[in-house]
């Protein structure tokens, strides 16, 4: 079975018809998803699969989980120190990115956790399925150059803080 990484932006907390259909493609290909518990795509993208009924889901945090609409399996991920912050909520990315074949991120273009997510997958040498904002349109990439070009191609800026460090 393979294992989908999804994740997103908070700002992207809307279903539209076009995700819905790529995400419909993976349940299709009884795909397992990888998700975290934030607000924002991780909610909007459980609610969706709760709604099916899609028994092919954990939920990944820290300590303790936030969201965890469809009562699946939590997976927590001992975070780099209890403080709270980016390292503190990106822990369990990295570990989502490393165990997964392949991504599928929503991404307003701005976030810089969805950003490093993008990039740990393509460090990994994995796939991305991209949901550009706003394009309103997904995109693969599967290197750091093809990212570049994307987000030369819509004028965004790539603030890349490369993240080393995993903790499992």
């Amino acid at each position: 079975m393979t294992t989908v990484f999804v994740g997103g932006s908070r700002a992207v907390s809307r279903l539209n018809n076009v995700i819905r259909k790529q995400i419909d493609e993976l349940i299709a290909k009884n795909c397992a998803f990888s998700i975290g518990d934030a607000n924002g795509a991780d909610k909007a993208i459980q609610q969706y699969l709760a709604e099916r009924k899609y028994p092919y889901v954990t939920v990944f945090c820290t300590e303790r989980h936030r969201n965890n609409l469809g009562n699946w399996t939590v997976r927590t991920v001992e975070p780099p120190s209890h403080r709270r912050g980016f390292d503190y909520y990106a822990a369990k990315d990295r570990v989502m990115a490393q165990e997964a074949q392949c991504g599928l991120m929503l991404w307003d273009g701005k976030s810089r956790g969805t950003l490093e997510n993008v990039l740990n997958l393509l460090d990994a040498r994995k796939r991305v399925r991209i949901y550009l904002a706003p394009a309103k349109e997904f995109y693969t990439v599967s290197s750091e150059e093809e990212l570049r070009q994307l987000a030369n191609r819509f004028g965004l800026r790539l603030a890349i803080h490369r993240q080393t460090t995993l903790h499992v």
